[in-house]
């Protein structure tokens, strides 16, 4: 870690150590010449210490100066050497460490006797110093490399896990698109044509009629151009649904719920208001979200009892489906996202979906989609 990436507590303690190492050299270097601070070991260690604190010199300069140093002078230097050693090793440098420490002792059987490392009662400490600096920045070192490899590894997992909610959001757009036009291109183009065909005869019909004409070839081209506007926003040109999931062409809800039963499961279902009276699009994303919370109830609650309540009546419609706990089933696979999807799905109808533990170990998801005043139900507006 360099000087800059550390935090500041750290640093201001690293200067701290190093500033008390220097001190207790020099008293240690003017002990031994007898009071005298103009020493040789005074020189040094500030030379010494102010390559451990600049962090252009840390690097390069500080290993060779206080290996050196230490070397010449001997054991009053020995603290700054285990500074030295310790920043090595941390960086991940044991040779060049090893190496600082062979020299430094090894040619300190040729330095003063008085400040020799090798004296009666140094051994000990002349050898363990080292050592315990060496591995302390060992394990310090690989520490960090870990804490730094694990962080990269959860920042490429997030990264992962945006990029597939995205990807299921897209899907999901891709989905309602591909399904609009399937239920109401089909029937839009056939008003717009026969309404365009009588219009170019309004003057040979009563005038309630030509009005009338007018006002469904208005009616008409209107749909049309929201609709091409939603396929627009919602899907991408050229781009296919890619769960090759068929769409449920205004398939009922009841529809649905007897095929789950027919498979085992047991569903109690409510329906209030008629499908007629929620837009196309509110059918389909009803649909969708039955679907979807009936397959997670399989997976998540197998055998427990779901429970489906379906309002289509004005001013919006609502979905609820809630299950109590159950077992969870091990042969299922998923990719996990379905309800990112119905999320995407009811926002874009301008709808809120919320889905979560409602207590008591059940599971419950709601749904709600307002009706937009101005848009055509039964053929008439609202």
């Amino acid at each position: 870690m360099s000087w800059s990436e550390g935090p500041r507590w750290a640093a201001w303690g690293r200067v701290t150590l190093v500033a008390v190492l220097v001190l207790v050299a020099v008293l240690n270097g003017a002990a031994v010449r007898g009071g005298h601070y103009l020493a040789p070991v005074t020189a040094a260690a500030l030379l010494c210490g102010v390559g451990l604190l600049v962090p252009g010199l840390r690097g390069p300069v500080a290993p060779l100066v206080v290996t050196v140093a230490t070397a010449w002078l001997g054991w009053p230097l020995l603290p700054l050497l285990a500074v030295v050693l310790f920043d090595l090793a941390v960086d991940g440098r044991a040779r060049v460490a090893a190496g600082c420490a062979v020299a430094a002792l090894g040619a300190n059987l040729f330095s003063y006797p008085a400040t020799t490392l090798w004296g009666e009662q140094r051994y000990a400490s002349t050898l363990f110093v080292p050592l315990l600096a060496m591995a302390v920045g060992l394990w310090l070192g690989n520490r960090r490399r870990l804490v730094r490899a694990l962080a990269a590894q959860v920042a490429h997992l997030r990264v992962e896990a945006e990029l597939r909610v995205e990807a299921a959001r897209a899907t999901q757009r891709s989905r309602i698109a591909a399904e609009m036009h399937d239920v109401l291109a089909h029937r839009l183009s056939l008003i717009a044509l026969h309404s365009g065909v009588l219009v170019t005869k309004s003057d040979t019909l009563p005038a309630p009629v030509a009005e009338r004409l007018g006002l469904l070839r208005t009616t008409s081209t209107e749909a049309l151009a929201d609709l091409r506007d939603v396929l627009g926003v919602l899907r991408d040109p050229g781009s296919t649904p890619t769960d090759g999931t068929p769409a449920p062409v205004l398939r009922d809800v009841r529809e649905l719920v007897d095929e789950a039963r027919a498979a085992g499961q047991r569903i109690e279902l409510t329906v209030d208001g008629l499908p007629e009276q929620a837009p196309t699009t509110h059918r389909l994303g009803v649909y969708r979200i039955v679907q979807e919370a009936l397959t997670n109830a399989r997976k998540h609650a197998d055998g427990a009892a779901v429970t489906v309540r379906v309002d289509y009546r004005p001013p919006a419609t609502r979905v609820e489906v809630t299950n109590p706990p159950g077992a969870a089933r091990t042969d299922t696979v998923g990719a996990g996202y379905g309800l990112v999807g119905l999320r995407e799905r009811v926002t874009a109808l301008g709808g809120r979906l919320d889905a979560g533990p409602a207590g008591a170990g059940t599971w419950r998801l709601t749904a709600r989609i307002p009706h937009q005043v101005g848009t055509e139900q039964n053929g008439t507006r609202t």
